[in-house]
C-alpha cells in the first residue's frame, strides 16, 4: 500500500509542477503573498437510487478575521447516472466584504453552476474527478458583469492505516487534491486571462463513518490578476463533509 500511495503523491505533484511551469514567468515573478483562513461544510443528501442533492457553505477570511471576508452558499441538485457518475446543477452566492465591521461596501456574486463527478480509482486509490460550469454574476460598486468559468477538479483519499482493496469506513487518511479555473467568456471582466487560479491542497483527516470526515489542511491558492501583482495565497482550511 505504501508503494502505491507514494506513486499516486509522486504522480498529482508531478502533475501540480507542470501546472507550475505553464505559468509564465511574469507571474511568478511578481506577486502578492497573504494568508487567509477558510472553514467549509460539505453535505450530499441521497433520497433515491437516482435522485439527490447537495450543498456546502465556507466562510473564508484572511490572516485577521475582520479582512478580506467572504461567505459562499451552493446548494445544487444530484442526478446519479451510474454507481461512479453523478451529474449536478445548482445555485451559489458570496458576500465579501473588506471588513466585517466599519461601513464597507459588500459585494455580491451570483452564479449559476453544472458539473459532472466520475469517480474511479487511479493507482489503486479512491480518486474524484470534478467537471465545473460557472455562469458568474458579478455585481460591483460601479457596474454589474457577466462571465463564464471552467474547473477541473481532482482529489484522491489515501487511508493510513487501512487497505487500499477494501472499503474505506473509518480511520485516519491523507487527501490530496488539485483544482484549475479558466475563464472562458468575457475573460476581459475578471482578469483578462483565459488562466485563471490553481488551488493546490494537503489534508489530514478522521473518517468517523461513511457519513462523516473531518479534515485540516493547507491550500495553496495561485490567482492571475490583471493591473496588480498575481496572488499567491497560504490558506489553513477545516472542512467537515456530511454523506446522508
Amino acid at each position: 500500500m505504501k508503494r502505491t500511495a507514494s506513486k499516486f503523491v509522486n504522480t498529482l505533484f508531478g502533475l501540480m509542477a507542470i501546472i507550475c511551469l505553464l505559468i509564465p514567468q511574469t507571474s511568478i515573478k511578481a506577486q502578492d503573498n497573504q494568508f487567509g483562513n477558510w472553514y467549509a461544510w460539505f453535505n450530499n443528501i441521497k433520497f433515491n437510487a437516482k435522485w439527490g442533492m447537495n450543498n456546502d457553505i465556507q466562510f473564508r477570511a484572511g490572516k485577521n478575521w475582520n479582512e478580506n471576508s467572504l461567505i459562499l452558499i451552493r446548494p445544487g441538485v444530484n442526478y446519479y447516472v451510474s454507481a461512479n457518475q453523478t451529474a449536478s446543477a445548482g445555485y451559489a452566492t458570496t458576500l465579501v466584504t473588506h471588513k466585517l465591521t466599519g461601513d464597507q461596501p459588500r459585494l455580491t456574486e451570483h452564479r449559476i453552476w453544472e458539473q459532472y463527478i466520475i469517480t474511479g480509482r487511479l493507482l489503486n486509490i479512491p480518486v474524484q474527478h470534478r467537471f465545473r460550469l460557472e455562469q458568474r454574476f458579478l455585481k460591483r460598486p460601479d457596474e454589474s458583469v457577466f462571465t463564464q468559468r471552467a474547473r477541473y477538479f481532482i482529489r484522491g483519499i489515501i487511508p493510513i492505516n487501512s487497505p487500499l482493496q477494501q472499503p474505506f469506513n473509518k480511520g485516519w487518511f491523507l487527501a490530496l487534491q488539485n483544482e484549475l479555473f479558466f475563464n472562458i467568456q468575457n475573460k476581459d471582466n475578471v482578469n483578462g486571462s483565459l488562466f485563471d487560479q490553481n488551488r493546490a491542497y494537503a489534508a489530514f483527516g478522521y473518517r468517523f463513518s461513511q457519513k462523516y470526515d473531518l479534515e485540516i489542511g493547507y491550500m495553496n491558492q495561485f490567482s492571475k490578476r490583471n493591473t496588480q501583482p498575481n496572488l499567491l495565497n497560504h490558506i489553513a482550511q477545516i472542512a467537515f463533509y456530511t454523506r446522508l
